[in-house]
């Protein structure tokens, strides 16, 4: 049986041959049997795709704009993309910047101008569009603006980050949600629905399958495929269902914003005074397979800018944490690393010295010119000393107040005030002792 030619995904014609055999519906993964019709059958997306979403609103205008889908692996992405383009009647063309370079691309640009001209749209879907580097987005700008074709890239990475500026201000960002329990059970229910039993499983085996996905839809129905697969007859506990399937993976990148978005709520949650949000994040980031070593590295900065002297302590600690880890390893190091966590969101806060530091390095800058004052130069040469290096200093141990309130700053600048200790834990002692020096100064200075 033969067929007659027919275009390619690139709009060449292929010759005629041999007709493939058609796939076996029931041989498919059960995820691309699953895969929704409409868009009404998208689950965990209603924020864009509802009735009130802004994809919504889009298509019923009848016109469907350049857009960025952002969101986790196994939500949707692709599907959403073919089905936004049937329901607004464009043709559909989709390319993986994992497998394309620019020859793929040109041939695609070719055959969209090929139906342009034929009065019709092109939806060009590329999958992964952040991982094209910046000459290949570039190239797509003629066309998008030439309305060859409406561009939807789908991409796991921070748009901001990874696209061009001038390819982002031609599209719209809709930012897809990691499926939540409401969408993965709708998922599970169309499985069972589907393979016509249900799942050997407990409730709290049902449970924890959701969160074996890790809000994943294509991998959570990959693991119902398993499980079905198996032919259990019995209902599993969780840690029956833990001993046949395996955990997926954390989807964290040590270059990409998954890391620096761990990171961040770590030392957010350390600065925020939550000893158990900073450990959960803590081990997140250990499971996800950061370098311990950075993640010390880290708690060191957060000692000195979001703690201070509040608590000189925790600056100790964190070297301590540091070099207990080079010591041990792991898994053995990685406990001094919590126990500086925990030290550290449970500790009084200030980022008094960080604030002063700031003002102190633009003050300096703007006034790079300014001598210190002649009183407090050393004056080791008779010829300083006759210009006046070093007269009238005063030895501060040797005042009556073990303080001389001598002015250290250039002469005629008006002084600062840079530190202002925030009265939390060891710091409400040195702001008692800076305003007594303060009083002893002024006193000092006007007599």
């Amino acid at each position: 049986m033969s067929r007659a030619p027919t275009a390619d995904l690139f709009g060449y014609t292929e010759p005629s041959r041999t007709a493939l055999p058609q796939v076996d519906e029931a041989a498919k993964p059960l995820a691309d049997r699953l895969r929704p019709k409409t868009i009404a059958e998208v689950v965990g997306q209603d924020h864009v795709l509802g009735a009130d979403g802004a994809i919504a609103r889009v298509i019923e205008r009848g016109f469907l704009p350049s857009l960025i889908l952002w969101g986790p692996p196994g939500v949707g992405k692709t599907t959403i993309a073919r089905l936004l383009a049937e329901a607004a009647g464009y043709e559909f063309q989709q390319i993986s910047a994992v497998f394309s370079g620019v020859a793929d691309l040109k041939k695609v640009f070719e055959a969209a101008q090929q139906t342009h001209r034929m009065g019709a749209r092109t939806v060009l879907f590329v999958d992964e569009i952040h991982r094209f580097n910046r000459a290949q987005q570039d190239s797509f700008l003629p066309y998008v603006e030439a309305g060859v074709v409406t561009l939807i890239g789908a991409t796991t990475e921070n748009p901001s980050f990874e696209l061009n500026g001038a390819l982002l201000s031609r599209c719209q960002v809709f930012v897809l949600k990691r499926l939540d329990d409401a969408a993965l059970d709708s998922l599970i229910s169309r499985a069972e629905d589907h393979l016509g039993e249900a799942l050997p499983l407990t409730t709290e085996a049902r449970d924890t399958l959701k969160l074996l996905s890790d809000g994943d839809g294509r991998y959570i129905l990959s693991l119902i495929e398993s499980l079905h697969h198996m032919g259990f007859t019995e209902p599993l506990d969780s840690d029956g269902l833990l001993a046949h399937l395996q955990k997926r993976r954390p989807n964290h990148d040590k270059d990409r914003e998954g890391h620096y978005n761990l990171i961040s709520a770590l030392h957010k949650s350390v600065r925020g005074s939550d000893p158990d949000a900073a450990l959960y994040w803590l081990a997140r980031m250990l499971n996800g397979g950061d370098d311990p070593l950075f993640i010390a590295r880290r708690l060191i900065r957060m000692a000195s800018e979001d703690i201070g002297n509040a608590d000189p302590m925790s600056l100790l600690m964190c070297h301590a944490a540091r070099d207990t880890y080079e010591v041990l390893g792991s898994p053995e190091g990685e406990l001094a690393l919590a126990q500086a966590v925990v030290h550290m969101a449970s500790a009084p806060k200030s980022n008094a010295v960080y604030t002063a530091f700031k003002a102190a390095i633009k003050l300096a800058k703007d006034t790079g010119h300014l001598d210190p004052p002649a009183v407090i130069l050393n004056a080791p040469t008779k010829l300083m000393k006759d210009i006046g290096y070093g007269a009238g200093y005063i030895y501060d141990p040797d005042d009556p107040d073990g303080f001389s309130g001598q002015n250290y700053f250039p002469d005629g600048m008006r002084r600062p005030r840079f530190y202002d200790p925030k009265g939390e834990g060891h710091e409400g002692k040195t702001r008692q002792r800076l305003e007594y020096w303060a009083e002893l100064r002024d006193k000092k200075q006007t007599r």
